[in-house]
């Protein structure tokens, strides 16, 4: 149905929302796709919990351990690393409190099956009806007032970067996009488009807007203990102006 898939979990103190029996009855639905699960640095019980689900499919689990927590970005880097490592056609990222259900991972597939111009698959928590999306109302408004500003640096209309669930075409491109540390422990989601944007300056690559497809999730369920809160505003702020940079930064020699 699809190629070979690794799709990154990012854990950090996930004991207390990590299941494992959910991770492994996909494994056993889903024999074409893997899982990278990264221990960014954990301090409670989450690296005993990864190794249960290691080893009960250890061919198709892998357990990356960070020595010391570095952030989501440099979690979701390192374990897409790991997965162009494996020669897989797909690789992506899901955050571990499965929001996002599992379930959803083959639609994406299907997305990069049917429409190979593309090269990214974004999930996008719109409330429309007919689909299960539960988010409270300020950070559905919150997320809007973001997504417009992000909208704005990066001249595309984008409704939802910072959904914990994407995937991406394996190959060149991507491993340049993932091979340095990104500016941003949490936004980096937003990095990912400017540097394919960066990189359409120096490779004949196709503009960010028509590599990729958003696809609005049937279900998202919010999950108490978010990592980030709105209160980190400050901090969003001075790593999207970082980004800002980074993306108008002059080119060398120019």
């Amino acid at each position: 149905m699809y190629p070979k898939t690794v799709i990154v979990i990012p854990c950090y103190n996930e004991a207390k929302r990590l299941k494992p029996n959910r991770y492994l009855d996909f494994l056993k639905k889903h024999s074409k796709i893997d899982l990278i699960m990264v221990n960014d640095g954990s301090t409670d019980k989450t690296q005993t919990l990864l190794q249960t689900i290691r080893q009960d499919d250890p061919n198709r689990c892998m357990v990356l351990n960070l020595d010391h927590n570095s952030g989501k970005s440099e979690a979701v880097r390192q374990g897409i690393i790991n997965a162009l490592a494996t020669g897989a056609d797909y690789v992506g990222y899901w955050d571990a409190d499965l929001s996002t259900p599992l379930e959803t991972i083959p639609q994406f597939c299907t997305i990069l099956n049917e429409k190979p111009y593309l090269f990214m698959v974004f999930g996008a928590r719109v409330l429309l009806l007919g689909k299960n999306v539960e988010r409270s109302a300020l950070r559905h408004y919150f997320g809007r007032g973001f997504a417009t500003i992000v909208s704005l640096m990066l001249k595309i209309k984008v409704y939802d970067t910072q959904c914990g669930a994407k995937l991406f075409r394996a190959g060149p491109e991507i491993k340049r996009i993932f091979e340095n540390r990104f500016i941003s422990r949490w936004v980096f989601d937003v990095e990912i488009i400017a540097r394919w944007i960066r990189l359409c300056q120096t490779y004949k690559l196709p503009p960010v807007d028509k590599v990729i497809y958003e696809y609005p999730l049937p279900v998202w369920l919010h999950v108490a203990e978010s990592k980030i809160k709105i209160s980190d505003g400050a901090t969003v702020a001075r790593d999207l102006y970082k980004i800002y940079k980074f993306l108008t930064k002059a080119e060398p020699g120019k």
